[in-house]
């Protein structure tokens, strides 16, 4: 229906002249990338835009977080019968979703292409991008790399985090971190079934990283900006979030439970003077660290965020 933004827009003004203001109409489901643009030009001040995150690590219990982090957010993943079907499930979508759902969209890639460039980035999990080495590898330049990381990033099956840019008298490393959103499509990516195989795999921390982001990412209050903090000298900071009109949170996220903050933490907190000094970890409890850094359980952190 190439013109329903269009027809929608005559029908949303005419509710307003009768006094219908908002909640005309509720559009479900992926779209494109064209449509989307669509949509902006034709309903400006007229639309607004809701992302759906996958099931995060407040909406299930405790207990559930780690199978929630193997199999990942989607519905149908998350509550399967058991690992392999779950697997299978999530092999299942990929494969649809390259080889479908892609082409659909527009864009006219070949889908051994994408999915082998999406399998990287799973490989580089939670790290900074190399645009060049992943070209190499693909037998492409600079330029495709970029469109092929756009279309992920602007279909929500990719996050790139942003550099924090401030004027802090540091060299700043410039380049994004990018990870694959959904931690049960990174872990399909790779041939990861039960649990016992992912903790044996190197990926077990940057998966973690991931998950952790993306929880707090949805968790956060909304016009919160998100970014990571790192500089040449190695003050680093995993997760920098940030609410609106308010001081940076500096969250460090480690899959052991015993959690150690490197130096580089602390330095970027002298850098920076966040509002929170936050440790993510898999543990069951509130931990104090020194230097007002505290280590905390997922979901105890991501509460409060959200009621920052």
């Amino acid at each position: 229906m190439p013109n329903l933004f269009q027809n929608l827009r005559g029908l949303i003004d005419r509710g307003r002249r009768a006094g219908r203001r908002s909640g005309q109409f509720l559009l479900l489901g992926s779209a494109s990338v064209d449509l989307l643009k669509q949509s902006g030009e034709t309903l400006a001040g007229r639309i607004s835009y809701l992302e759906m995150y996958p099931i995060d690590g407040l909406e299930v219990p405790p207990t559930e977080l780690e199978t929630l982090w193997l199999r990942g957010g989607f519905p149908d993943s998350f509550l399967a019968a058991n690992d392999r079907v779950s697997l299978r499930w999530r092999q299942d979508f990929i494969r649809t979703y390259l080889e479908r759902d892609i082409p659909q969209l527009g864009p006219r890639i070949p889908a051994e292409t994408l999915r082998r460039f999406w399998m990287m980035l799973a490989h580089h999990q939670s790290g900074l991008l190399n645009a060049a080495e992943l070209a190499r590898s693909l037998g492409v330049d600079g330029k495709t790399v970029a469109s092929y990381l756009d279309l992920l990033v602007d279909l929500l099956l990719v996050r790139r985090l942003e550099p924090w840019h401030a004027n802090v008298g540091k060299r700043l490393v410039k380049s994004p971190k990018v990870y694959v959103r959904d931690s049960g499509l990174t872990h399909a990516l790779l041939g990861l079934g039960p649990t016992e195989q992912l903790l044996g795999h190197p990926i077990a921390g940057a998966s973690w990283e991931a998950f952790a982001v993306e929880t707090m990412i949805a968790s956060a209050p909304a016009g919160t900006s998100a970014n990571f903090y790192r500089t040449a000298a190695g003050a680093e900071i995993d997760l920098l979030l940030t609410p609106p009109a308010g001081r940076p949170w500096a969250i460090e996220i480690k899959r052991s439970l015993s959690p150690k903050v490197e130096k580089g933490f602390y330095q970027a907190c002298v850098d920076l003077q966040p509002e929170r000094r936050i440790v993510i970890y898999p543990g069951q409890e509130s931990l104090p660290l020194k230097n007002d850094v505290t280590a905390m359980p997922l979901p105890m952190a991501a509460t409060l965020i959200g009621q920052a």
